[in-house]
C-alpha cells in the first residue's frame, strides 16, 4: 500500500508539515511526482474544472504550468480536524503576454488513511498585478525557510 506521511488523524503540527510538503511540491513544478501525493480516484474541483484520477491531475497541472509562468506559491494551514485540513494560499505568475497576476485562494483537503489525498476543493480569485508590486521573490523552486509567509507579507 502506498503512504504519504504524515498521515491521519493530523495534529497541528503534521498538518502544518503536510501543507508546506504541498507546497514545496507544487513549487517544483513536476505533474508526475505531484500527481503521487494524491490516491488513485482522486477527485478535485479546481475553479470551475472537475478532475478526477491522477492521469487526469497530471494533464491538469502540465497544462496549468505551460500558462503559469515564474510560478511561486504559498500556502498556510487555516484549520484542520482528524482526516481534514483547510488551507489558504496565494501565488504569482507570469502569463504568455508578460502580465504578472496573483491568484488568491483556499482549498480543503479530505486524505485516506495512508495520507493521500482523495479530495481537493479549490476557490480562486486572479488579480492582476505589475511587476513592481510582486512579493514573491527567491531563487530555484522551493521557498526557502526564512522567506515571509502569507500572514507576514500581509496577505
Amino acid at each position: 500500500m502506498q503512504t504519504r506521511p504524515p498521515a491521519p488523524p493530523f495534529t497541528r503540527d503534521t498538518a502544518i508539515q503536510k501543507v508546506r510538503a504541498a507546497e514545496d511540491a507544487w513549487n517544483r513544478q513536476d505533474p508526475e511526482t505531484v500527481a503521487l501525493a494524491y490516491t488513485a480516484d482522486s477527485r478535485w474541483r479546481n475553479r470551475d474544472q472537475f478532475v478526477h484520477g491522477r492521469s487526469e491531475i497530471k494533464e491538469f497541472l502540465a497544462r496549468k504550468w505551460e500558462k503559469e509562468r515564474e510560478y511561486r506559491l504559498i500556502k498556510e494551514l487555516w484549520a484542520f480536524h482528524e482526516n481534514r485540513i483547510a488551507v489558504r494560499f496565494v501565488y504569482e505568475w507570469r502569463d504568455g503576454q508578460g502580465q504578472w497576476w496573483r491568484s488568491h485562494g483556499n482549498e480543503n483537503w479530505g486524505f485516506d488513511e495512508a495520507g493521500l489525498m482523495a479530495e481537493r476543493h479549490a476557490s480562486i480569485n486572479d488579480m492582476p498585478i505589475k511587476d513592481a508590486q510582486r512579493l514573491f521573490h527567491w531563487e530555484g523552486k522551493v521557498r526557502p525557510e526564512e522567506h515571509p509567509g502569507l500572514s507576514d507579507l500581509g496577505l
